[in-house]
């Protein structure tokens, strides 16, 4: 036979697209259309409905950046439609090619129904099956006109990121309102061609089957009379029953499709519009699941829930429906999707515990997986974590973005940095957007990494990002898909299904070690100083208000504020969103989410300030509140005291310019220029600076990375390196213990100040940069005098370690990296930690030298300070930004963990009657307490969670500073462990005993 292959595919394609699609809807009427456009912000929906618009005509332009307009469809369907299929065909001005990224709308009834979401994807709404002649229609659409910020050339700077710099210039044209016979022959006929000719495609050229379904197409075309699409469609539909109904082979691969659509809580949008893209979502899947049977939709992320709840009431007694029915699935058991790296110890905690417990408390409903599809990269310390909130598995297709490395797996135990272990899974389809395309069911089959020992994978199906879901063509093609001869088997099943199934089907897979290192997206480590300020800063304010408000409520009645830390809480978790903390969103975003941090701040100062003031009661005794979970000055870590002397610092001439600062404990050069060129340890005779090299040195980049601005910093940004040495002015402080340097560069300043206090082993270097700089990269470099092939860096609940070499690619790509309040280098018996109050990115980097034909290495520690991108947020981080960062000589792996926790609390100072004892006090060092705190139950016991933080094992005894008759063993939810056996209370003593790096939640029953 003679090879037409290509010629028959063209046909296809040519005639799918010409005739056979544009014979869907093969008779329509216009709609009569009228607008009323809202002023301002978005109004409630009574509002909206009640509004009286005027008329508009199709063509016409509509929708101010971020506005809101209500259109109001009417129209009659006509008699000689009856028993037909009508729906109504409302086309915003949407380009199809970008489903979550432009204009969207939610359809009501007029009583406030809401019927469904429209999106450029979703065009429509079904007015009758079979429709009756005559029926009046009468549609209210809430239209979002959101602009485009990532178009057709993506990471273009533009003002539309922002109401209060995007105009008012409308940004859509109306397109079709339309009233439109289906007919449903010819639909279905589109979704058959589509999936063979999508499943052929992906077969090979000499493959039997791809001949059988080409002959099979071309059958199907001959019987489409082209004049008579919709009287034909039928008969070309049987011509391809035959090629449909061939079952797969018994070793097909296996997808279990979840539908779903990842919506990020905020992004190229702000969050109030994300209350709204949920709500769409929310309805339409609801309504997708009321026509289709064997679907399921998962959507995860408490916090969506939640404004479901809040916001679009009707939409959530639909959704309690779904979910009733089991067909609607919370998944995920997290507030939101959070970043994993970023979040300290508590926060990436109580992520779970909130995200659990609003699933439990709105539906019975526990979670036993995390649903992270689009997180950036995953801390070692995050099983541990899963593990501690009662789940058991994960989910995230984000590795696969890595620039570098091929994941070995997709299938695979991890195993954190204490030996947790959790089964987990990235879907080899790749995308997080499953569309149920050939190509991609054939990339799934393909790409698998454990074929020959498991056989099944997960497809998250539907349109996600700015929402829309899963659409009633996926669905239709799912069900092709089923069992086809040639393709994977697609089924539709819960999350949790598909674990079951994948984890019986794979009992001994392989085991990944460590932390999950997305080879992408680095800079969001640095991206937004101010967002991540206010992170940091509000989770150290949480812990200092649960601690105080605990201590206060049990000494002294203090009304433990449970609604506002509640509320507080869901604040801060919301945004580590991840897009929010990774500083990947648009101007308005971190606009609000600064006001947000300020917000927070002033609240839990108050309760802060409220309970001290009522623990230390009326006096003139100065009192130090120390909320560090290590002693200071003679202060007790969670009590009140006077400090004691801590002896005095000098400050004198350095010879050749500049100061030196000298405690007893460490003695520091500063030279003429501001920078450090000796930090001596007296006490071991050890110099931590780098021969030669100086400290303190801020190092500027140009920055533009390849794409992904906000993003991404690509490796070839260190090939140009300004290192910004002139001074405007080295002067020595009021205080007797601190210099003040002064540098100007571009349009920016620095003013520094480095101090060396009494009795600290600690030099601490105060920065604050006028920062004016466009797509430049700031960095803070310490070259130390070190030899080590890795180095530490603190994680939740411990640290990983991270090797300094480059041997392999693997390891080359960890140029830029996170920790949270601590980076540590050691020699066996001496070494360095560089602590920080409110930075996460740096890197680490070893050079070698030979002096007088010795090899010298050197170790530099770089903090990484601010960057410049312009896209999404073209004025990202302009202006005054404040730092501080501590450099530790002689520090051994708990001296960092202590001076990490010291510079991120700070004391508080203020009069009373006398000390404050602890509520708890712990004997070990290394066992450090993360949260003390009343249970959330409000039954008044004290909740106390602490972990081993030197990655050794501990036997440590906790003491509590109150009558308390029990003690449990329980999960971050606070629940009691059954398979733990609980610790004795001895009095007013308990002993523990910890593996390295373990969690543990103690609940106290008070007697």
């Amino acid at each position: 036979m003679h090879d037409d292959r290509t010629l028959v595919e063209a046909r296809l394609r040519r005639v799918l697209d010409e005739r056979i699609r544009p014979a869907v809807y093969p008779e329509s009427v216009p709609l009569e259309v009228a607008v009323w456009h809202a002023p301002g912000e978005p109004v409630p929906v009574a509002e909206g409905l009640a509004a009286e618009p005027e008329p508009v005509e199709v063509g016409a332009r509509w929708g101010a950046p971020w506005g809101t307009s209500w259109f109001r469809v009417t129209g009659t369907v006509p008699e000689a439609w009856a028993g037909r299929t009508v729906e109504a065909v409302l086309d915003l001005g949407f380009d199809e090619n970008m489903p979550g990224f432009q204009c969207e709308g939610l359809v009501y009834r007029p009583d406030g129904t809401p019927v469904k979401g429209l999106n450029p994807r979703n065009q429509w709404v079904r007015i009758g099956a079979p429709a009756e002649g005559g029926e009046q229609v009468r549609l209210h659409i809430e239209a979002a006109s959101n602009p485009v910020i990532f178009g057709p050339r993506p990471f273009v700077p533009t003002p539309l990121g922002d109401k209060d710099t995007a105009g008012g210039e409308p940004q859509y044209t109306l397109a079709r309102m339309d009233l439109a016979v289906l007919d449903e022959d010819v639909w279905q006929l589109v979704i058959d061609l589509e999936v063979l000719g999508e499943l052929m495609a992906e077969l090979p050229v000499d493959s039997p089957r791809r001949f059988e379904i080409l002959r099979a197409v071309d059958r199907a075309l001959d019987a489409v009379d082209l004049q008579d699409v919709n009287g034909t469609a039928r008969q070309a539909r049987s011509r391809l029953t035959d090629v449909l109904a061939a079952p797969a082979v018994p070793s097909a691969h296996r997808i279990s499709a979840v539908g779903h659509a990842h919506i990020d809580s905020a992004w190229l949008w702000p969050l109030r519009e994300t209350v709204r893209k949920v709500a769409r979502t929310a309805a339409n899947m609801t309504a997708l699941l009321d026509d289709e049977p064997e679907f399921v939709f998962a959507m995860s992320q408490a916090q969506q829930w939640a404004w479901v709840k809040e916001h679009r009431p009707e939409v959530w007694a639909r959704v309690k429906k779904a979910v009733a029915d089991g067909r609607f699935v919370p998944a995920g058991g997290m507030w939101v999707e959070s970043d994993t790296n970023m979040p300290g110890s508590e926060a990436m905690a109580r992520q779970f515990v909130h995200g659990k417990r609003f699933f439990l408390d709105e539906f019975g409903i526990e979670n036993d997986e995390a649903w992270l599809p689009d997180t950036f990269g995953f801390a070692a310390g995050l099983p541990q974590i899963i593990r501690a909130a009662g789940s058991r598995y994960l989910l995230t297709q984000k590795i696969s973005w890595s620039q570098t490395n091929r994941f070995p797996h997709h299938t695979f135990q991890w195993e954190g940095i204490d030996g947790t272990r959790i089964f987990t899974h990235f879907p080899p389809v790749d995308t997080y957007n499953c569309s149920m395309k050939g190509a991609e069911i054939a990339h799934a089959t393909r790409n698998f990494k454990d074929k020959g020992v498991a056989r099944h994978s997960l497809a998250p199906t539907g349109w996600g990002d700015g929402g829309g879901g899963t659409t009633r063509e996926m669905v239709a093609r799912a069900a092709r898909l089923r069992n086809l001869e040639g393709s994977a088997t697609v089924t539709w099943e819960t999350p949790a299904a598909f674990f079951a199934k994948a984890e019986a089907d794979y009992p001994e897979p392989p085991v990944w070690v460590g932390e999950l290192y997305l080879e992408l997206h680095r800079a969001t480590l640095t991206s937004q100083a101010g967002t991540k300020q206010g992170n940091r800063r509000s989770e150290h304010l949480l812990r200092e208000a649960e601690l105080w408000a605990a201590t206060a409520a049990v000494r002294t009645g203090f009304p433990y504020p449970y609604a506002e830390l509640d509320r507080i809480w869901k604040t801060v978790l919301l945004h580590q969103f991840h897009d929010i903390l990774p500083g990947s969103s648009i101007a308005w975003v971190h606009r609000e989410a600064r006001a947000t941090y300020d917000r927070v701040a002033r609240e839990l100062n108050g309760v802060i300030e409220a309970a001290q003031r009522a623990l230390a009661g009326e006096g003139t005794v100065p009192l130090v509140f120390n909320a560090a979970p290590h002693p200071r000055a003679g202060v007790p870590a969670g009590g009140a005291r006077t400090p004691a002397e801590q002896g005095r610092t000098e400050l004198s001439d350095r010879a050749g310019g500049g100061y030196v600062l000298a405690n007893g404990i460490l003695r520091v050069e500063i030279d003429a220029r501001g920078l450090v060129v000796s930090a001596h340890d007296i006490e071991a005779d050890r110099e931590a600076i780098a021969p030669g090299r100086a400290g303190n040195l801020l190092q500027l980049h140009p920055d533009l990375p390849n794409m992904w601005d906000a993003w991404d910093v690509d490796a070839f940004y260190r090939n140009t390196v300004t290192d910004l040495t002139d001074a405007d002015g080295v002067t020595a402080g009021e205080d007797g213990a601190s210099v003040r340097i002064v540098r100007s560069f571009g349009d920016s300043r620095v003013t520094q100040v480095l101090s060396l206090a009494p009795g600290e082993r600690r030099l601490v270097v105060d920065t604050e940069v006028d920062w004016h700089e466009t797509e430049k990269f700031l960095k803070l470099a310490f070259p130390l005098d070190l030899h080590a092939e890795r180095y530490a860096s603190e994680t939740q609940f411990g640290h990983v370690h991270r090797p300094t070499h480059t041997n392999t690619s693997w390891e080359a790509a960890k140029f830029e990296a996170c920790n949270h309040r601590f980076v540590h280098l050691q020699e066996p018996d001496w070494g360095v930690a560089v602590v920080n109050d409110s930075t996460y990115g740096h890197d680490v980097t070893r050079t070698v030298r030979t002096d007088h034909g010795r090899a010298t290495t050197v170790t530099t520690v770089r903090v990484s300070l601010l960057r410049a991108p312009r896209f999404p947020d073209p004025e990202t981080d302009q202006g005054v930004h404040r730092f501080r960062h501590a450099l530790v000589p002689g520090a051994g792996i708990g001296d960092a963990v202590r001076e990490g926790w010291r510079i991120n609390l700070p004391e508080r100072r203020l009069t009373g009657a006398g000390e404050v004892a602890p509520l708890v006090t712990v004997d070990q060092e290394s066992v450090v307490v993360t949260a003390v705190k009343l249970a959330d139950d409000g039954s008044g016991d004290v909740v106390v969670r602490f972990h081993e933080a030197h990655g050794g094992r501990a036997r440590a005894t906790l003491t509590t500073g109150f009558a308390a008759a029990d003690v449990q063993v329980t999960d971050l939810l606070e629940r009691p462990l059954t398979d733990t056996e609980p610790p004795v209370l001895d009095g007013d003593r308990i002993s523990v005993r910890l593996r390295p790096f373990q969690l543990m939640t103690l609940r106290l029953k008070r007697a």
